[in-house]
């Protein structure tokens, strides 16, 4: 990669300063066209005129040179800051590419940091998220990763599997020479280790899913308890129509409001009834399907109304699902004569309010919640992609230890080996030459 790309890497609008980078072995040059041959030293703000390629000024603005490999592209860049707004970011973008630069393709600068060996996987994962952080967590949790603590965490794995390869190698290859006599018990008890650390960190990345994604709220109830209201309350605007009239809203509808120092996305559904129609059906079906599909599940009743036998189905839905979400029970109209029995919702520890007045109190049973979900020093997966290459780990782990009990050491390698490379997806691929390392660092052969 010798050809030098160039990108406006601030957001598109008004603002005080805009920058246009430059990376490759020409960035140099085509600053020198800018700026009509003007000195560039390393790591310094210079205050220059750019000029486009007709010689005519375009702005006055701070040229930095950072050369490879120490840059974050691990080739010569250069930074060109201009005045803010679309038009002279733009002049300055078509200058650099008249002068010999190409546009750069989305995420490029980074593959090349990452192709350059200046950042991993999970660290060009962790620099794409953060720029969408959904909440401070989840900003702090990113940071860390772009600090190296993932790529520990899988290195640390990788090196525990490479080390039990290596026994197994050296067991196959080097049957003659002496060698632990508890080898077994040995590599089944690092795997049990290994495995239980990675099940940890997974189970809990789950868990944690909406710190990064921002969490999902879908609130539910029959028609007519208040729903709409309670959205409109948390989103201090009306959104949605409020009507008293059974199955005004017919749809989800999905906004996003703040609450602490969480991003969440909040849908309104429909309520959830035996349907009248066809349209009012496949609106209940999409209120069941954000349930099955949110981290948190507001969970509204009308306290001026008798228990019925909606009610009851919406307890039997929220009991079939306690356990692999967070549910918050309200009994809404407390600012009305109160019929409905509470002893029926004794078990959720309901909250009691009016979404017309006052809803501080589930504001703050959320953002409990939420912190309840907080940064500690633990490891977190951040992506899909990851979360499937731990699971591929741990489905090889498994799959070896019946054939490590049975000494069938060549197909018990060959799952270690499965395992190797999933772990090694995360941050770099997997070298054969590790294992060598490993086999003849960790073992005195006299050969």
């Amino acid at each position: 990669m010798t050809d030098t790309i160039a990108a406006i890497a601030t957001a598109h609008g008004v603002g005080s300063i805009a920058i246009i980078r430059l990376s490759g072995d020409g960035a140099c040059t085509v600053a020198d066209a800018l700026t009509k041959g003007r000195p560039l030293k390393k790591r310094h703000a210079h205050l220059y005129p750019l000029y486009d390629s007709e010689g005519i000024l375009i702005d006055e603005a701070i040229v930095l040179f950072f050369e490879g490999p120490h840059s974050f592209t691990g080739e010569d860049v250069v930074e060109l800051q201009c005045h803010g707004g679309q038009i002279v970011a733009e002049a300055v973008l078509k200058a650099v590419r008249d002068a010999g630069a190409r546009l750069a393709e989305p995420g490029e600068f980074s593959k090349r940091a990452f192709i350059n060996g200046r950042i991993d996987l999970t660290e060009a994962e962790a620099i794409a998220q953060l720029i969408e952080a959904k909440s401070e967590d989840a900003a702090k949790i990113l940071a860390r990763q772009m600090k190296g603590s993932l790529r520990e965490f899988v290195e640390n794995g990788r090196d525990a599997l490479l080390e039990i390869l290596a026994y197994s190698e050296v067991s196959i290859d080097y049957a003659e020479e002496d060698l632990p006599e508890d080898l077994v018990r040995q590599m089944t008890d690092k795997l049990d280790t290994l495995a239980a650390d990675l099940r940890r960190t997974l189970e809990a990345s789950r868990r944690r899913r909406g710190l990064m994604q921002g969490f999902k709220v879908a609130i539910i109830g029959k028609p007519n308890v208040g729903k709409s209201s309670l959205l409109n309350n948390l989103l201090n605007y009306n959104r949605a129509i409020v009507s008293d009239i059974a199955g005004t809203t017919r749809d989800t509808i999905e906004e996003q409001v703040r609450i602490g120092t969480h991003l969440i996305r909040i849908v309104d559904t429909a309520g959830i009834r035996e349907a009248g129609d066809e349209i009012e059906r496949i609106g209940i079906e999409r209120s069941m399907a954000a349930v099955e599909e949110s981290d948190i599940v507001i969970v509204l009743f009308d306290g001026s109304r008798p228990a019925d036998d909606e009610d009851s189905a919406i307890l039997e839905l929220i009991r079939g699902h306690r356990g692999d979400r967070e549910f918050i029970v309200v009994v809404n109209k407390a600012d009305l004569p109160q019929r409905f029995d509470l002893s029926m919702l004794k078990a959720y520890s309901p909250i009691r309010l009016s979404c017309k007045t006052d809803t501080s109190e589930l504001i703050g049973a959320l953002e409990r919640m939420m912190d309840s979900q907080n940064v500690s020093d633990e490891v977190m997966l951040i992506s899909l992609r990851q979360n499937e290459a731990v699971s591929r780990a741990l489905e090889a782990i498994e799959a070896s230890k019946e054939p490590l009990q049975d000494q069938e050491l060549e197909l018990f390698s060959f799952h270690i080996t499965e395992a190797v490379h999933a772990m090694a997806s995360i941050t770099r691929p997997f070298e054969n030459d590790e294992m060598l390392d490993k086999m003849f660092g960790s073992f005195c052969l006299g050969k």
